[in-house]
C-alpha cells in the first residue's frame, strides 16, 4: 500500500507540475481537440461508438451548465433535468408537425430547407431554436432561483427537486392542457417526428450518418467550454465563487445576492435548454419518460466525479459516466452477469453508478480533474512536494 500511495503522490506532483506550465497545458488542450474533431473518420458514420460519443458531447454542454450553479455558485440543484425538458419541448413545438392548427394547418416555416417546406405545423431553423430554447430556459431558471433567494442547502435542493418534478408533469399530462384544440404536450406518446438539424450551408442532417450530430455537438461542446472559462475569470463569476465560499463575507463586501444568484440559474439553465434542443432532433423524439428525476442525478454525478467546480473534470465526467452507462453496464458487465448468474444487470444502473461515487469519495474526494482551489481545501497540510506545498502557502498568504 505504502508504494502505491508514493507512486500515487509522484504522480499528482508530477500532474500539478504540468499543470502550472501554460505553454504544455494549452499545446496538449488543442491536440486533444483536435484528435477529438478526426476521431469519427476512424469508425462507420453509424456506428454505436459515434452516436455514443454524441450523446456524450452533448452531456458536456449539459453537465457544464449545471456546473455553473452547483460548482461555480454553490447552489444545489435537484431539478436540472426541467431545464432539459423546456429546450426538447421549445425543439418539439417549433420543430415538428405537433402544431398542426397553425395557419389552417399549412404551417410556418422560417430558415429551412425546401425538403420540409411543404409540413405542416411550425419548422423554424434549428440555430433559431437554439435561441428560443435558451430564452426560454433562461426565465424558467430565474422562475426557480426566485423561491430560493433566502434558502440555503437542503432547502434549496428540495426546491428545485419539486420544479423539476412539476416540469416533469407538464410534459406528461400536457395533452390535457388545449389551447382551442392544440394541446401543450402529446403527453406520454411524445412529439415524434422531430424535425431533423438544417443548419445553413449544410445538407439537412441524416440518422445514418451521424458525423454531422458528432461535429454539432462536439461544436456546442467548445463554445460551451470557452464560455465557461471566460466566465470563471469574469467579475460574476469571481463574485459566483465568493458566493460559494461564504455568502456573509460576499455581501459585506457588496457582492449583490439577488442578481448574482439569478444569473447562475438563468445561464446554468440556458446550457441545459439548447441541449436539451439538440437531443430533441438528434433522438428524434420528446417523451416524457425522458425527463425523470434520475437524469438529475446522472448530470450531477457527472460533476461530483469530474471535480466540483472543475471545467475540464466536468467534461471528463461527463463522457466517463456516459461511457460507463452505455458500454461499460449494458455490455461488458452485463454480458458476465447474465453467463454467470442469469442476472440482467442493467436493472441496477443506478446502484453501480452510486458504488462508483463512494469509491470515488474515499480515493479521490475532490474528484478526477479537481478545481485547484477545492483541491487545496481537501487536501491542505498534505503536501505532495515543493510544488503544491508553495502554492498552499502562497493561497494562504
Amino acid at each position: 500500500m505504502s508504494g502505491l500511495r508514493n507512486v500515487w503522490r509522484s504522480w499528482t506532483a508530477f500532474v500539478a507540475r504540468f499543470r502550472a506550465n501554460k505553454m504544455l497545458t494549452r499545446g496538449l488542450s488543442t491536440l486533444i481537440i483536435v484528435f477529438v474533431a478526426i476521431l469519427p473518420f476512424f469508425y462507420d458514420p453509424a456506428s454505436g461508438f459515434i452516436d455514443a460519443s454524441t450523446t456524450a458531447l452533448s452531456y458536456v454542454v449539459m453537465a457544464l451548465g449545471l456546473n455553473i450553479v452547483v460548482g461555480f455558485a454553490g447552489l444545489l440543484d435537484l431539478g436540472y433535468v426541467a431545464f432539459y425538458a423546456l429546450g426538447a419541448l421549445t425543439m418539439g413545438w417549433l420543430g415538428s408537425a405537433f402544431a398542426y392548427n397553425i395557419n389552417n394547418g399549412k404551417g410556418v416555416h422560417v430558415g429551412v430547407s425546401s425538403a420540409i417546406s411543404h409540413i405542416p405545423g411550425i419548422h423554424a431553423n434549428f440555430l433559431l431554436i437554439l435561441i428560443a430554447s435558451a430564452i426560454v430556459c433562461s426565465f424558467a431558471g430565474m422562475l426557480i432561483g426566485l423561491p430560493t433567494l433566502r434558502l440555503r442547502g437542503d432547502y434549496i435542493a428540495i426546491v428545485t427537486l419539486a420544479f423539476g418534478e412539476i416540469v416533469y408533469r407538464f410534459a406528461l399530462n400536457g395533452d390535457q392542457i388545449k389551447f382551442g384544440s392544440q394541446a401543450l404536450t402529446n403527453g406520454s406518446q411524445g412529439i415524434t417526428p422531430v424535425d431533423k438539424l438544417d443548419l445553413p450551408f449544410l445538407a439537412p442532417f441524416q440518422s445514418l450518418d451521424l458525423r454531422p450530430w458528432y461535429w454539432t455537438a462536439l461544436g456546442m461542446g467548445l463554445v460551451t467550454l470557452f464560455v465557461n472559462f471566460r466566465l470563471r475569470d469574469s467579475r460574476l463569476g469571481r463574485a459566483w465563487i465568493a458566493i460559494r465560499e461564504d455568502e456573509v463575507a460576499a455581501a459585506s463586501m457588496g457582492v449583490p445576492f439577488v442578481k448574482t444568484k439569478l444569473m447562475a440559474y438563468a445561464t446554468g439553465a440556458a446550457f441545459g435548454g439548447m441541449a436539451g434542443a439538440f437531443l430533441g432532433s438528434y433522438l428524434n423524439t420528446v417523451n416524457a419518460d425522458q425527463f425523470q428525476f434520475a437524469f438529475s442525478i446522472f448530470v450531477l454525478s457527472m460533476i461530483i466525479l469530474g471535480g466540483l467546480g472543475s471545467i475540464w473534470g466536468v467534461a471528463l465526467g461527463a463522457v466517463v459516466l456516459t461511457f460507463v452507462n452505455r458500454y461499460l453496464i449494458p455490455d461488458l458487465l452485463n454480458d458476465k452477469a447474465q453467463a454467470w448468474f442469469h442476472f440482467d444487470l442493467t436493472q441496477l444502473s443506478f446502484s453501480i453508478f452510486g458504488f462508483l461515487l463512494v469509491i470515488m469519495m474515499l480515493i479521490r474526494p475532490e474528484g478526477l480533474l479537481p478545481e485547484r482551489r477545492r483541491k487545496m481545501e481537501l487536501t491542505e497540510g498534505i503536501g505532495v512536494g515543493e510544488t503544491e506545498m508553495t502554492g498552499i502557502i502562497e493561497v494562504q498568504a
